[in-house]
């Protein structure tokens, strides 16, 4: 039998055969994907089982830790809030005895010095010192300087009384002792100056022409010029030895004029302006509880009346802004008849005070701005106050009792020198003003404890950064900024002494109830923020404490620091820190770092938790950092807690 062969027919089914097997095999590798991808999830099921039980296993052993240090804290709170209170009592009551005796034995060295100066808390010694210098014909400069000086002091005293008043009638009578004596004080140097100026053609400088003096004493100085040559050439003078100068037009250097320059290093217009629209603000807020008495009504009227002038956008915010040394008084006066000589009689017209000469430049009628009739002023600023920045001029409305800012042209700073120039179309009462919280918030901060009863607080400000040493109840400021610090770095002095001290000078690290309105914080609840102040008091002889980047981030209701135990006066180093969780009901140490990528309120393993952050505290320390705690004095813990207090770090920075 002959078998016929196809090629085409067999090539067929040999690919056919090759396919079944291709397709066999593609089969199998399938089924063994399948098979082993099958196992794979049974193991990550497994695993995933098993890592589930571990985290359940893990979650319910961290809830029953969770409670179980819960209830510790149960258990032991109202033992530690009841040993909290009592160290806050007890440092309170001492620190009140304490202030009460100081109080008493001044008032009695006082009494016994027998000091001719009256007492400002007496009404009757403050009216009649009053009604006696008023009556007094002294106007001789010295002499009368004396008795402003007194005067500038029972101002000072007067305001200390005020600040701490409670009673309104009574803080009504400190405020019209001041009043009265601020006019008294400002009326008397008027008499000396117009008295000086009779005399002006009796001291003559052979030079210009003109007479022109200086009178420097104490923190008083008056520059006085009388233009008695009236030189179409005179532009101007400056009194280079106390850094004060003025320019004057042609129309005013052909004028019977006298130029007064005063310089007080007080400032008892701010104080009047405080004063003033306080008491208006404070008669407008109670209106609001019911209906207006016929007073308030009159009140409202003249508050409406000044808010349509005095109180428009140039008017300066006494909150915003703090006027800084002293206050400038640029008068211009007629000069007064001088006296001549007559058959050898001297003859001399009599007028009763000083006369204004009014002066005011003309605008420029193209573009309304001031013409050459301008009025220039140079000052160097008193080298007792720190400018952080550019210094604001601002010019004394007495119709409306404040400072205002316009009317000062082409303002001028020479920081090396400390030199502020300007222009202005009349002459007029300034002051230099800085920005009152320029310095917050803060960058950083750290209180360092140096040995028992003695800290360091840093504090790395906007502008400037600054330290304060704190021993027992006494502080000492140290800064690099030396320039119109010198009078204060160094130096022992008081919490509230230092504070006054440093505000006056234009470094400012404090706030009250109104910097929030200028300042950005992060904002924290009040009793929390009060409660972490008074207890890093307590232990501010033996723990360092410091500022987190976290207690941004943790809510208002909570706070975050970084917290060591250190003994000695050398720097913390990086490592000993640690960060605590304070809130209203307990304090934890966290298990996060600075360094963390993102806040976490996990405990630290092993760490309790307590009702009180001193508590907290002492599960880490040494015996010998809680025997420190417990010996510290209550006038260091209360200046250490006061100082806390008045900057409030933790929510300003």
């Amino acid at each position: 039998m002959v078998t016929s062969f196809n090629p085409l027919t067999n090539g067929s089914n040999m690919s056919s055969k090759k396919g079944n097997k291709r397709t066999k095999a593609q089969k199998l590798k399938k089924k063994q994907d399948e098979e082993e991808r099958r196992l794979q999830e049974e193991e990550e099921a497994r695993l995933r089982a098993e890592r589930e039980e571990k985290e359940r296993l893990e979650r319910e052993r961290c809830e029953e830790q969770m409670k179980r240090l819960e209830l510790l804290d149960q258990d032991r709170r109202e033992g530690e809030l009841k040993e909290l209170r009592y160290l806050l009592e007890d440092n309170h009551t001492a620190v009140t005895t304490w202030k009460k005796d100081t109080r008493e034995k001044a008032r009695w060295d006082r009494y016994m010095s027998c000091v001719d100066t009256p007492d400002p808390e007496e009404q009757r010694e403050i009216n009649t010192f009053i009604s006696l210098w008023r009556d007094d014909p002294e106007v001789t400069f010295t002499p009368l300087h004396k008795e402003c000086t007194i005067a500038v002091q029972l101002v000072k005293e007067l305001q200390d009384l005020l600040r701490d008043s409670t009673d309104p009638k009574e803080a009504q009578k400190y405020q019209e002792s001041i009043t009265e004596l601020q006019e008294m004080i400002h009326f008397k140097y008027l008499l000396t100056t117009e008295e000086i100026l009779k005399k002006a053609n009796k001291n003559i400088d052979i030079e210009t022409g003109n007479m022109q003096t200086v009178i420097k004493v104490d923190k008083i100085t008056l520059c006085l010029w009388a233009n008695l040559s009236k030189s179409p050439r005179f532009k101007g003078l400056n009194f280079e030895e106390v850094g004060l100068g003025f320019e004057i037009p042609k129309q005013l250097a052909l004028s019977d004029v006298a130029v007064r320059i005063l310089h007080t290093c007080y400032d008892h217009l701010s104080l009047l302006a405080r004063m003033t629209h306080l008491q208006i603000h404070t008669l407008s807020r109670r209106s609001l509880l019911g209906k207006d008495t016929p007073e308030e009504e009159e009140t409202k009227e003249t508050k409406k009346a000044v808010e349509g002038d005095t109180f428009g956008a140039q008017a300066v915010d006494l909150l915003q802004y703090t006027p800084l040394g002293g206050v400038f008084y640029y008068d211009l006066f007629e000069l007064p008849p001088q006296a001549s000589w007559v058959g050898g009689w001297e003859r001399q017209e009599v007028r009763d005070g000083l006369r204004e000469f009014h002066y005011t430049a003309e605008k420029d009628k193209s573009d309304e701005s001031p013409c050459r009739s301008q009025i220039g002023v140079s000052v160097i600023l008193p080298d007792s106050v720190v400018f952080l920045e550019t210094p604001h001029v601002a010019r004394w409305d007495a119709a409306g009792k404040q400072w205002r800012m316009d009317g000062i042209t082409d303002v001028s700073y020479e920081k090396a020198e400390a030199k502020l120039s300007f222009q202005m179309d009349s002459f007029k009462t300034f002051v230099a003003m800085q920005e009152t919280y320029a310095n917050l918030p803060f960058q950083s901060w750290e209180l360092q404890p140096l040995g028992q009863d003695s800290a360091l607080f840093t504090i790395n400000g906007a502008l400037v950064d600054l330290s304060i040493t704190i021993k027992d109840n006494q502080c000492m400021l140290q800064s690099e900024q030396q320039r119109g610090l010198s009078h204060l770095l160094g130096k022992w002095m008081s919490m509230p002494a230092l504070q006054k001290s440093m505000l006056n000078a234009g470094i400012n690290i404090f706030v009250n109830e109104y910097t929030e309105k200028y300042v950005s914080t992060c904002g924290k609840d009040p009793l929390t923020e009060h409660a972490a102040y008074e207890q890093m008091a307590l232990f501010a002889s033996a723990c360092a404490f410091s500022w987190s980047k976290w207690n941004a981030k943790c809510g208002a209701e909570h706070l975050v620091m970084q917290v060591c135990e250190h003994l000695g006066p050398d720097p913390v180093p990086r490592g000993l820190w640690s960060l605590y969780l304070l809130g209203a009901q307990r304090s934890q140490k966290l298990k996060i770092t600075e360094k963390s990528e993102a806040f976490s309120a996990d405990h630290y393993p092993g760490s309790e938790f307590h009702s009180t952050f001193i508590h907290m505290l002492r599960d880490s320390m040494s015996p010998e950092g809680i025997a420190r705690t417990r010996d510290s004095h209550y006038l260091f813990v209360d200046t250490v807690q006061s100082l806390l207090c008045a900057t409030r770090p933790l929510v300003f920075s």
